[in-house]
């Protein structure tokens, strides 16, 4: 899954896990940008937000620093944080069940009301937030990402057993003007992340780019510097901007290996290693963050665009960040695989179960869990072969 159940810690507290992250220009009003952070995968209808966590995004302005092999961005320190808590569900007279409430609070110190589930939304001086159950936007062929490690060969199935998937969602949406003077760069970084809330806000879970853990970080096998290492919660303990160096070397010898193997795949070499088994794209999936370009309009396939350019040394053309609709897994594979250089890596699952709309807040009502039920009852073997393979 995109960032689901990616460490231990992360699936002790299913209300901290984050499912996903998304950033885009509005696909209404140019000159607005919305963040989305899913959290709770598989969630069920009495799933609530948790009153001790935090739900952050952070962004940071950034610019390109290079371009070509060593592509890399630098980062400013300026930041810009929206933070997202919520109240203990509650029971109130003449409703049947529990309504929870919370608040968002803006960068510029204003605070937006929530009430959870309020498909009205909360507005104030432009910024709209919905936060609230509703159907998984993510997409893949999970058994055949498994049976690739497993029989190291390209095994794609087309099965979508996450089909009917729920997940609790907060959705901003405001005038990039909050972030930036016009004159300033129009690229920014963004992270979500789930803090613990108080004196003390230790980060449960981080997101930058999809699938930088489970698929780039979770197989062990091919790592013979720390094989026996889960390394995916000391990766959520880093700041995205800033790593670390006390585990730096891990990291890379991690990225380095599973890089390699997913090159291998079509039985060709496309990102030739250094001389010390560097790998090209290392570097750059360590600054782990979306990155969104808000002088672009909207795009529905422009995931990873903009460091693709920077790879061929051109100039992007679309605005990056993530769509809940973009197909970002065939775009991976294809990169890890054969760097555009052949054709385009498909899993046979082209969409959610319900894909997105172009309007606010964008995800699709939560589905019915007769819908993931039927389909399971017609694959259980897959589903066995599935959880297995996610917990070898």
């Amino acid at each position: 899954m995109s960032d689901h159940f990616s460490s231990l810690r992360a699936m002790a507290e299913p209300a901290a896990d984050i499912c996903d992250l998304y950033a885009f220009p509005s696909p209404q009003q140019p000159g607005r940008l919305v963040l989305v952070m899913d959290v709770f995968p598989s969630a069920g209808p009495t799933a609530f937000f948790s009153d001790a966590i935090t739900y952050r995004f952070r962004l940071r302005p950034v610019t390109i620093a290079a371009t070509g092999p060593a592509a890399a961005f630098a980062v400013a320190t300026d930041e810009h944080v929206f933070d997202c808590t919520f109240a203990e569900p509650i029971a109130q007279d003449g409703n049947a069940g529990l309504v929870q409430t919370g608040a968002c609070r803006m960068p510029t110190g204003e605070t937006v009301s929530i009430t959870v589930n309020d498909e009205r939304a909360s507005h104030v001086n432009g910024t709209r937030v919905f936060a609230g159950f509703r159907s998984d936007p993510f997409f893949l062929d999970i058994l055949g990402a498994g049976r690739a490690l497993k029989e190291r060969r390209l095994a794609f199935t087309g099965l979508f057993l996450g089909l009917g998937s729920n997940v609790l969602s907060v959705v901003l949406e405001f005038d990039c003007g909050v972030l930036r003077p016009a004159d300033t760069s129009p690229l920014f970084g963004v992270v979500g992340e789930t803090v613990v809330t108080g004196k003390l806000p230790i980060c449960l879970e981080r997101v930058g780019r999809p699938e930088v853990k489970n698929i780039t970080l979770l197989p062990k096998d091919f790592d013979t510097v720390n094989r026996d290492l889960d390394i995916r919660d000391l990766y959520n303990m880093e700041d995205a901007f800033h790593l670390g160096h006390g585990y730096l070397g891990a990291y890379r010898a991690r990225f380095n290996a599973n890089l390699a193997f997913y090159d291998s795949l079509d039985g060709k070499m496309d990102w030739p290693l250094s001389a010390r088994g560097a790998h090209p794209l290392t570097e750059l999936l360590l600054a782990d963050f979306l990155v969104v370009d808000l002088s672009k309009p909207f795009s529905e396939e422009s995931y990873f665009e903009i460091e693709q350019s920077m790879l061929r040394g051109r100039a992007h053309t679309t605005c990056g960040g993530r769509w809940l609709n973009d197909d970002i897994v065939d775009t991976y594979y294809t990169l890890l695989i054969n760097a555009g250089n052949g054709p385009r890596i498909r899993d046979g699952v082209d969409q959610s179960t319900v894909p997105a709309s172009r309007a606010f807040p964008y995800l699709a009502p939560a589905n019915s869990p007769e819908v993931s039920q039927a389909f399971l009852r017609n694959h259980p073997a897959e589903l066995k072969e599935a959880q297995a393979l996610l917990l070898s």
